[in-house]
């Protein structure tokens, strides 16, 4: 696990950004799984920054969503089909065809579920996954408890999450129960984990993922196991971490071929 700590959320999105633009590079067809919430937003207007200015093509990469309500129209505000399009699949070249976000209206679940990690595998599997990470340090929608083996499937959000979603639906009481979310598994499989962490709020519990046991109290601690996983922190998220020197004399002394 590689720990990056930039002095700030902007300097973190901009670096983000351009370890995706490299893959992009390198792979054209690259296959890219994205997140939602407040967190990545100062990445996505990074790369759209990229695509106007510099021709960031995305023309040939195809992408995954990590998770979306349950029963919950996607031209809903609060939908995450309506968060990428806002905040990025509107104002780039993606094709339309090769946009995968979890479908929260399906009929039968279990079914699409499974036919959800068919398309992963199909496409070749993701090469890129980015991440946040919750306060009680679920990924995705896979909340504390969850199995660090787990796939695409249903999940009961915890009262917390609920609460943290209620601006976006204008009150508690309107938040779904229930959410389609990739599995731990899943995001393991993953060539590439690419997870985004700012703010002192999430200073506790990244230091518990990153530094604690591997646990499914923490499933974001999973990420552990994985071989090429990288934290982009900022300052105030990376203020528990109790090796964060040994973090930053690392990156000041990488070999220019591994500069992002």
């Amino acid at each position: 696990m590689e720990v990056i700590i930039q002095p700030d959320a902007a300097a973190a999105g901009l670096l983000a950004a351009r370890m995706v633009a490299a893959v992009i590079k390198d792979k054209p067809h690259a296959v890219i799984g994205f997140p939602t919430g407040s967190t990545p937003i100062p990445f996505y207007a990074r790369l759209v920054r990229m695509h106007r200015e510099d021709g960031l093509d995305f023309s040939r990469i195809t992408t995954f969503n990590l998770d979306e309500f349950v029963a919950l129209a996607h031209d809903h505000p609060a939908s995450y089909h309506a968060y990428m399009e806002k905040h990025l699949f509107g104002h780039v070249n993606v094709a339309r065809d090769r946009i995968h976000i979890p479908d929260g209206t399906a009929a039968d679940i279990p079914s699409y579920c499974r036919q959800y990690e068919d398309d992963i595998r199909t496409a070749g599997g993701i090469d890129i996954q980015i991440l946040g990470i919750g306060p009680d340090g679920h990924i995705g929608f896979n909340e504390p408890t969850s199995s660090l083996g787990s796939r695409t499937r249903i999940k009961t959000l915890t009262l917390q999450t609920r609460r943290d979603n209620a601006a976006e639906f204008g009150g508690e009481d309107k938040v779904p129960f229930h959410v389609l979310t990739m599995g731990i598994g899943t995001i393991l499989d993953s060539r590439m984990i690419l997870l985004l962490a700012f703010g002192a709020k999430k200073a506790e519990i990244v230091a518990r993922a990153v530094e604690g046991p591997i646990t499914a109290l923490v499933p974001a601690s999973a990420l552990q196991l994985h071989p090429r996983t990288v934290l982009l922190l900022d300052e105030p998220a990376a203020a528990r971490l109790t090796k964060a020197d040994y973090y930053r004399y690392v990156y000041e002394h990488k070999p220019d071929w591994q500069n992002y």
